[in-house]
């Protein structure tokens, strides 16, 4: 058996598949300039103040919605499960 030549790989530039994917790192939107959105745009000490305060705000509500959860958990617990 002869073994077949193997065709040298040349690029011409074609795309194949577009790896540009949404929510990837390297992921740039063909309107948006280069460079980071930090870059772009600072943020003043009040507007971090508040986004950091919408952040702990989130948070905390999310929080509250496990605990509330885990109460009412514990009342139907003890007032309806464990009932003798």
């Amino acid at each position: 058996m002869k073994k077949k030549k193997r065709e040298e790989f040349e690029d011409d530039g074609r795309v194949i598949a577009n790896m540009n994917v949404d929510g990837m790192p390297w992921y740039t939107r063909p309107d948006q300039p280069e460079g980071s959105p930090e870059e772009l745009k600072k943020l003043s000490k009040k507007e971090t103040f508040w986004l950091y305060m919408g952040v702990v705000g989130a948070a905390l509500l999310i929080a509250a919605v496990f605990a509330l959860g885990f109460f009412l958990f514990i009342v139907f617990a003890d007032k309806i499960w464990f009932r003798n």
